[in-house]
């Protein structure tokens, strides 16, 4: 009998027996390739996620692909045997948020693929069509498996909205960063610096298309048109704010620990900066990515370091918070 990954309370899991659910109408079951493991999974497990935010027992699994192996009433046929990501959010679809492309902030509630809902974990996962976004049949779906952080930085990038020639940053050397790296890169920028706290991550950073890498500590250039901070502390956002311009525009995708000091208002107000943020990814910045990934802009394999099966939860856990610097992207193989 196969199995899943069960958290049933903080701290406390075990690899629970798994039955495929049948789709129903207007669903899809997919069989899961691989399913990464980010920070929210490690508070999901610690039990510090925010409350609202999780609802135990849980599966979780919200970075996934797979490939669709049935379908429900009223979904395509075409649909079937297709290689596939989804989006997380659950959203109503007719509160004027999603009807405004804004699905993130949906007004009927929070509810979130491996969060409130069954996550990837697993060897299959049931979800609403709709949310599915079909890849090139020849893509790889271990890379694909990353397209879930990648479309949260693209709805940053679409935010911050880069044009030709101008001079564009990010802080953050994590997968985020590396991700925020290729997409502003797509846009032609006369400077790309990235700003982080390794000097390891210089290289793929240049590799991604950074023109300029430095790490917090060094003298550090203003002037910048654009910055997105991937670091998720205050400290990084206040060093983004401090790369703009007059004017500038600032993408805040990290979640710093609660009660963390936050920017300047003075500063915001005086230099007229324009502050952006993410928490999650709406359909629009989904579609971009799959875009961007099929037309070979968009390169996640480099970023995977670990792929282990499902039965080594725990040691995945431990590894994406050891802060080893040869600890990249892991993945979960059901």
């Amino acid at each position: 009998m196969s199995s899943q990954v069960l958290i049933e309370a903080p701290g406390v899991h075990r690899l629970a027996p798994h039955t495929p659910r049948d789709p129903g109408p207007g669903e899809a079951l997919v069989r899961v390739h691989a399913a990464g493991i980010c920070g929210s999974d490690r508070e999901v497990y610690q039990g510090n996620r925010p409350e609202g935010y999780v609802r135990y027992p849980l599966t979780p699994g919200h970075e996934w692909s797979g490939t669709v192996e049935q379908v429900g009433a009223g979904v395509p046929a075409s649909l079937l045997h297709r290689k596939v990501v989804g989006e997380g959010f659950r959203n109503c679809q007719v509160c004027d948020r999603c009807h405004a492309g804004e699905t993130t902030l949906c007004g009927a509630g929070y509810e979130e693929t491996g969060f409130t809902q069954p996550g990837a974990m697993a060897p299959t996962l049931t979800l609403p069509a709709r949310l599915l976004h079909p890849l090139p049949d020849a893509a790889d779906l271990t890379a694909a498996a990353l397209l879930e952080p990648a479309a949260c930085i693209a709805a940053a990038a679409l935010k911050a909205n880069a044009r030709p020639g101008e001079r564009v940053a990010v802080v953050g050397t994590g997968t985020l960063g590396m991700f925020a790296v290729q997409f502003l890169r797509a846009n032609s920028p006369s400077e790309l610096l990235v700003v982080g706290t390794r000097r390891d991550r210089e290289a793929l950073s240049r590799q991604f298309g950074a023109t300029h890498f430095r790490t917090k500590d060094d003298d550090l250039p203003g002037g910048f048109d654009v910055v997105i901070e991937t670091a998720g502390s205050a400290d990084a956002a206040r060093t983004a704010a401090g790369l703009l311009r007059r004017g500038g525009r600032l993408v805040l995708t990290g979640i710093p620990a609660p009660g963390a000091d936050g920017l300047d208002p003075t500063d915001l107000v005086v230099r007229q900066l324009e502050v952006h943020t993410v928490f999650g990814a709406p359909p629009d910045a989904w579609a971009h990515t799959v875009r961007v990934f099929a037309a070979g802009l968009l390169d996640p394999l480099p970023l995977v370091t670990h792929e282990l099966p499902l039965a080594e939860f725990p040691y995945a856990i431990e590894l994406v918070g050891s802060g080893d610097p040869k600890v990249g992207k892991v993945l979960l193989r059901p």
